[in-house]
C-alpha cells in the first residue's frame, strides 16, 4: 500500500450507496484493464484538511455540493489510507467528473446507486462497501 493519504464519501439514498466505477490503466493512455467500484474520493493535497478534500473531491468526482461531512472511519485502501466520511449533499443528480488525462491513475468511467443490505443494530446504520472490483 501507498504511502497517500486518501478521503472518501459515504452518499446514501433510501437503501443505495453511491460508488464511482474506475477501470485500470495498463499502459501509457490506455485504460482497458479490469474494472472496479469505489466510493467517490481521491488525494488530499498538501495543507488541505480532510473534511475539505472530501467536499472538494464529491464535487469534482460527482459533481455534487456536500452540504455535511462526519468521519466515520479509517481504513487502508490499495491506493493508501483512507478516511471515510458520512456525507450529505444538496438535491440534484450526480454527473460523472472528468479525469485529469495526465495522471496514471485508473480512468472514472461511470457511476451506480448500489443497493446496500439492510442491517439489524443497536447503532442502526448500513454496510456499505468500500470497493467492490470487477473482473
Amino acid at each position: 500500500m501507498s504511502e497517500r493519504v486518501r478521503v472518501a464519501a459515504v452518499i446514501q439514498r433510501d437503501d443505495r450507496v453511491l460508488m464511482v466505477r474506475e477501470r485500470v490503466q495498463t499502459g501509457p493512455g490506455r485504460h482497458d484493464g479490469p474494472e472496479y467500484w469505489t466510493l467517490p474520493g481521491g488525494g488530499i493535497e498538501l495543507d488541505e484538511e480532510p473534511e475539505l478534500a472530501v467536499r472538494r473531491e464529491v464535487l469534482e468526482e460527482v459533481g455534487l455540493e456536500v452540504t455535511a461531512a462526519r468521519e466515520v472511519a479509517q481504513v487502508p485502501y490499495p491506493s493508501g489510507m483512507t478516511t471515510v466520511f458520512r456525507v450529505e449533499v444538496a438535491d440534484g443528480e450526480p454527473l460523472l467528473g472528468v479525469d485529469d488525462l495526465g495522471c496514471s491513475c485508473p480512468r472514472m468511467v461511470g457511476l451506480e446507486w448500489v443497493e446496500v443490505p439492510p442491517m439489524t443494530s443497536q447503532h442502526g446504520g448500513s454496510p456499505v462497501p468500500l470497493l467492490i472490483y470487477c473482473w
